[in-house]
């Protein structure tokens, strides 16, 4: 347990050197990049193994920050946050991997990548509710700089969108942890002080609008999601790869950690209301995704889809359901990533197209065919294959949500047979779609040149995925 908050010092030091070694080596920043990531893993893997989950948060750090205020430096983890800390440090380095390729002004590229992550692994162990907001805006602040700067695919509009509805949703939980706070007396703002102040049922309600739909903003909740599929698709693959696999656990994170347990009778009075959007965007986002030609847009629509699962898991708010959405959320992080890494970096690197109809007349399944064995992989388990971490995560949910209402999960039980039909139709059209138009080569008529060979990078970072 020691070793957590040196994950998090260890991680803004290697932003600092990365970019101080940028300025004269590339390489050497990319090192130092990936050998913080890793080592940051290690420590997390370490503390995990030697963690004894209970039914409260275990303390790691716990000094006093602003006195004034009641504000301290606490830190501390449960079997939940121990999980998402393991998520991030997993896909923190296959993001690095994927980023092998960047060129352009690298050291500055990893500073931003890994104050991200620094800033993630603080909001996952933050048990005072400041300090939780604090780490959460360290957390958003880099991603503008990642897209506007690095990305691609009207950039500025997507980084500055995802700002904008970041820092919106950032408001509203602002607004609703200060009232919180105020209300409780204005003497602290630690989680386990704030559980137990005994607010008023018609405070709860507004404090719960306030702080969970504000988080739920980042957690891509219908119809809050639309800076998602721009965000995801402008970005560049390792920012994209980090944005579906624990920026978007942030919102739903703070939903779980700070709105469900301070304001329960707020959760009642709203339980339906989420419910119901968490169902439309499954379905919704689903349909989209089935209609794109856009091969990074179907995967930016899954992801809000299958997010969607992790917001219902929550409404249904019980124990069933709620370990199914942590479920849900260790394994979309995976599983998105990989996706995404498919997507930006071995396909869209090597065509400089993701439209489906051009990559269907270029045999990839034969032209590329790691990339073709990982995405099938990849998209088996989005689609909640049995066999792959997707099906229990979906199945638990399903179960738990029944317990609550037997309507709700019918009705999203709908959004994984559109995840079935989006994920082949996007399989058969990308990488097994019309044989070669000449005898002599496999190319479709289209391009008569072999694409790049898979780098090291790449194998790497598919095969630790």
């Amino acid at each position: 347990m020691s070793l957590l908050p040196w994950i998090i010092y260890l991680t803004f030091a290697g932003a600092v050197l990365a970019l101080i070694a940028g300025a004269r080596s590339a390489s050497a920043a990319r090192w130092i990049a990936l050998l913080t990531a890793v080592a940051g893993w290690g420590l997390a893997l370490k503390a995990a193994s030697v963690f004894v989950p209970t039914a409260d948060l275990q303390t790691i750090v716990n000094v006093e920050w602003i006195k004034e205020l009641g504000i301290r430096y606490h830190l501390a983890a449960d079997g939940i946050s121990m999980t998402l800390v393991v998520l991030t440090g997993l896909a923190a380095i296959g993001g690095i991997l994927f980023s092998w390729n960047i060129e352009e002004r690298v050291g500055e590229f990893f500073a931003y990548y890994l104050a991200l992550i620094g800033g993630v692994y603080g909001v996952f162990l933050s048990a005072d509710v400041f300090l939780f907001f604090v780490f959460y805006e360290i957390a958003i602040v880099p991603k503008y700089f990642l897209i506007a700067n690095w990305g691609s695919t009207r950039k500025e509009y997507g980084a500055m969108k995802l700002a904008l509805y970041s820092f919106a949703g950032s408001a509203l939980v602002l607004v609703g942890i200060i009232w919180a706070y105020a209300a409780a007396g204005a003497n602290s703002f630690a989680l386990s002080d704030l559980a137990v102040a005994g607010f008023s049922h018609g405070q709860q309600i507004g404090m719960f609008a306030l702080v969970f739909f504000g988080f739920a903003v980042l957690a891509g909740l219908f119809p809050f999601h639309t800076w998602a599929p721009t965000g995801h698709v402008a970005a560049p693959t390792g920012a994209s790869m980090l944005l579906a696999g624990v920026i978007m656990k942030l919102g739903a994170y703070g939903c779980l950690r700070v709105g469900m347990p301070l304001f329960p009778e707020g959760l009642v009075f709203w339980q339906p209301t989420i419910a119901w959007l968490a169902i439309a965007g499954i379905v919704y986002a689903g349909l989209v995704a089935l209609v794109q030609e856009d091969f990074k847009f179907v995967i930016a629509y899954s992801s809000v889809s299958h997010m969607g699962f992790v917001m219902l898991g929550l409404a249904a708010a019980n124990v069933r359901a709620v370990s199914g959405s942590v479920l849900q959320m260790f394994s979309h992080g995976i599983i998105a990533g990989l996706l995404f890494a498919v997507v930006g970096r071995m396909v869209y690197e090597r065509t400089h197209t993701r439209r489906l109809a051009d990559l269907k007349a270029m045999n990839l399944h034969k032209r590329l065919p790691f990339a073709a064995v990982v995405f099938v992989i990849a998209g088996l388990a989005s689609m909640g294959m049995p066999g792959f971490s997707g099906f229990p995560a979906e199945l638990t949910i399903l179960i738990g949500t029944w317990q609550t209402s037997p309507l709700w999960a019918f009705s999203a039980a709908v959004g994984v047979l559109v995840a079935a039909a989006f994920t082949l139709r996007v399989m058969q059209i990308s990488f097994f779609g019309d044989k070669p138009k000449c005898a002599s080569c496999s190319c479709g008529g289209h391009d008569h040149h072999d694409f790049a060979p898979m780098t090291w990078p790449e194998y790497v970072g598919a095969i630790l995925f």
